[in-house]
């Protein structure tokens, strides 16, 4: 009897470990979903109350129902293209965890403050969880990122041409179209040098986030030369979830023309960056401001994005929710099949022992 209480004692100390960690990670996530869910009964509290937003909540009663069911499918096909591009770069992993930890990380990105970077947070903990080394983690997670913010550079400047081909060319006209093109190119050509920056000077003590900066940024370069189908998700994630807003305007009664659409979408989303958990008041203000600075009207602007953002944070965070939930067990099983071999073997050689 001895010998066999030693064996489970040792059979579920790592397991449980394990298990106390993943739950109290789940403990702070269920928090943070049940702040969001105040904070989006405050937003619809705000609508209702006061007067000048009362319009606000008449519009978004009388939105279509059809284009709000084609919104949501847009966001839906958005978060699939999310999952194809990170099995992109995590390739390592097997199917089932890539599309759970994509899932995750989209869910704690809508969750979490900071949006993205909170998400990469998240997955680099589970990564870690799943046997992957720090150095690989930060790598491949730059690649990710670069390229899927490279995508969104890319939106902002067609945004701008078509914003300039379509208008009336005036001073202001090419004010608003040629400072965002201006900042996304110089963007673009500082993080492109950040490789060649650090591989001119290699005995220098570069810090080591930055050394693996920028070997995430030549990984993903090197993924648009070898080109693979996976690489349309990075379009995709960002197209479907444009398109999802486009789709919310449709339904308030007034389409928006693409230029506008889209620098009001990539200029707007700069507001994620305050640290409110999902985004909310912050995200509605940010695009509903710069979307009206670029010609949509005001209170269906306002009514298409509060739609719209109820969407991009309930279906992602759903998603996430249920994929956080099948990769806490799945990890949860990998700990504890690998706690019990050794401590099998252990038991049983303390077993040979007593009765020797």
């Amino acid at each position: 009897m001895q010998g066999h209480f030693e064996f489970q004692a040792m059979d579920t100390g790592p397991l449980s470990r394990y298990g106390r960690r993943a739950g109290a990670r789940g403990a702070r996530i269920g928090g943070r979903l049940a702040a969001s869910l105040l904070l989006s009964a405050a937003v619809v509290s705000l609508l209702l109350a006061v007067p000048p937003l009362r319009g606000v909540a008449r519009q978004v009663a009388h939105m279509d129902l059809r284009w709000v069911v084609v919104a949501v499918a847009f966001e839906l096909a958005s978060c699939l293209s999310f999952v194809v591009i990170f099995r992109l770069f995590f390739d390592e992993l097997s199917a089932g965890t890539a599309r759970e930890l994509a899932w995750t990380e989209e869910g704690s990105g809508a969750l979490l403050p900071g949006g993205g970077v909170g998400g990469l947070a998240i997955g680099g903990w589970f990564l870690r969880q799943a046997g992957m080394s720090t150095r690989s983690i930060i790598d491949r997670s730059s690649a990710l990122f670069f390229l899927t913010s490279a995508v969104n550079v890319a939106a902002l400047i067609g945004g701008a041409v078509a914003l300039a081909a379509g208008g009336a060319g005036g001073p202001g006209e090419w004010l608003r179209a040629g400072a965002p093109t201006l900042g996304g190119l110089i963007a673009t050509v500082a993080a492109l040098a950040i490789p060649s920056v650090v591989g001119r000077s290699p005995q220098r003590a570069w810090p080591g986030w930055l050394i693996e900066l920028a070997a995430g940024i030549t990984r993903a370069r090197g993924s648009l030369r070898r080109p693979s189908w996976r690489l349309l998700g990075a379009f995709g994630y960002l197209a479907f979830d444009i398109a999802a807003l486009g789709a919310a305007f449709i339904a308030a009664g007034r389409p928006l023309g693409l230029g506008p659409l889209v620098l009001g979408y990539v200029i707007g989303y700069l507001a994620n960056l305050i640290p409110v958990p999902g985004g909310f008041g912050v995200l509605e203000g940010g695009l509903a401001a710069t979307l009206i600075a670029y010609g949509a009207p005001a209170t269906q602007a306002a009514a298409a994005v509060v739609v719209y953002h109820a969407i991009a944070f309930w279906i992602p965070s759903l998603g996430g929710l249920v994929g956080y939930a099948r990769l806490r067990r799945r990890l949860g099983q990998r700990h504890g099949s690998a706690a019990r071999r050794p401590a099998r073997a252990r038991g049983l050689a303390l077993v040979h022992e007593t009765s020797g």
